[in-house]
């Protein structure tokens, strides 16, 4: 499957940011490029539009937000069960802040004030880079007639029977399902997996197979999962 989005499968950016107008110009600039976006306030906020609309291809997030809630948390939550790409806009211009970020929660860190062209290249760098998603997404992403998936949830429904999944598990599946039909290498998966840790591949082999287990009746088999032997792992469905 192709990963540049189309009229169909335009990108769309979610933007966390609780200053109307930096919201504003984030909006108009990603609207002028082409992309559809959806703005939240608070982090609560955020999580309301991700079980409404599903998952973004990628969010923009402030740190500093209202009630005392903080940006760099909502990422951390997200990151537990996808590895959902990351821009942070802030003001904050500690060194141990944006390290902290960089390395721990985002694809690129943006110091306010900005240059609202200079945020869409980055954008569509980090689209490029990590690929938008194969599959429209949706609240439920519907793989082929027998298999759906729900990220924000955590579940799966086989043939209309729900099964939940680890964030873990979630994780991988969403990796994998959003380079469908391309396969994967395992440094990469590692990596995007576990960005603070240094796993190995039989850490990853034991996710996999519990992962088919869950969507097939014989973990064997490679419904929906493919390995590639050396290489990495391929997802493929209707």
């Amino acid at each position: 499957m192709d990963n540049i989005p189309t009229e169909e499968n335009v990108g769309r950016i979610l933007v966390l940011e609780d200053d109307f107008l930096i919201q504003t110009i984030v909006r108009k600039a990603l609207e002028s490029a082409g992309f559809m976006v959806e703005t939240a306030v608070h982090v609560e906020e955020a999580f309301q539009i991700i079980e409404k609309s599903g998952f973004p291809h990628l969010a923009i997030v402030d740190i500093m937000l209202p009630h005392g809630t903080n940006g760099l948390n909502f990422c951390g939550a997200i990151h537990e069960f996808t590895d959902l790409p990351v821009i942070i806009l802030s003001a904050i211009t500690n060194s141990n802040v944006v390290i902290q970020a960089i390395e721990q929660h985002a694809e690129d860190y943006i110091r306010k004030p900005f240059d609202p062209s200079e945020l869409v290249a980055r954008v569509r760098r980090v689209l490029k880079r990590i690929g938008d998603f194969a599959y429209t997404l949706e609240p439920v992403t519907e793989i082929d007639e027998r298999l759906r998936v729900d990220f924000h949830k955590k579940r799966i429904h086989i043939e209309d029977k729900g099964i939940s999944l680890t964030p873990t598990e979630t994780k991988l599946l969403y990796i994998l399902m959003r380079d469908a039909g391309k396969t994967v290498k395992t440094p990469y998966i590692l990596q995007r997996m576990w960005p603070r840790e240094r796993a190995f591949e039989d850490r990853l082999r034991v996710c996999v197979y519990r992962l088919r287990h869950k969507l097939g009746k014989n973990p064997a088999n490679e419904l929906y999962i493919q390995s590639q032997r050396g290489v990495g792992y391929r997802f493929y469905g209707g």
